[in-house]
């Protein structure tokens, strides 16, 4: 089979990392670099890459990412699974297409990891985080433009601390020919 074919069928989201196992600069960067390049509409460009490492932005964002999810922030929960990497995905949301600009940014970056044997997961509720003004002043302390850019959603990078998931049967209705 093609590679990247294979590359794309067998990626799977992990949901546990292992927090002290670091991501390779290298790898890192190639990854980063594959988001650059995903479809955008019209080649603009809209999303911007935030890569998150600093413990205590991290936690922060863990506590805005419960609070999107109806918790008080103050739960042991961790929404990112103790993944040692969480890129935040903005748009420009004054481009037509910033969310599915966003969206496949996300996606290459996820095909990029697995074929670099990282782990990654989407992770919901960035648009909520970025919304809210505890949000908005983040990005404004990162020179970030808070009334432009909107979030996406998040991926996760790392490496798992569980078994690699299998994955489920294909729906049978999934493709339909016209």
């Amino acid at each position: 089979m093609n590679e990247i074919i294979e590359n794309i069928i067998t990626r799977r989201s992990i949901k546990s990392y292992d927090k002290s196992k670091k991501v390779e600069k290298e790898k890192l960067d190639k990854i980063l670099e594959a988001g650059t390049y995903a479809a955008c509409g019209m080649g603009a460009q809209s999303p911007l890459i935030v890569v998150v490492q600093d413990e205590k932005i991290r936690e922060k964002l863990r506590k805005m990412n419960l609070k999107a999810m109806g918790k008080t922030g103050n739960e042991a929960i961790d929404p990112f699974y103790s993944a040692p990497i969480i890129v935040i995905v903005l748009a420009d949301k004054s481009i037509m297409t910033y969310k599915e600009d966003g969206s496949l940014v996300i996606g290459n970056m996820m095909n990029a990891a697995h074929s670099l044997n990282v782990d990654s997961c989407w992770i919901h509720r960035a648009y909520e985080e970025f919304e809210s003004e505890e949000g908005k002043e983040l990005l404004k302390s990162w020179g970030i433009d808070e009334n432009k850019y909107v979030g996406v959603g998040h991926c996760i990078l790392g490496y798992r601390n569980c078994e690699y998931p299998s994955s489920k049967p294909r729906k049978k209705d999934y493709i339909k020919y016209i």
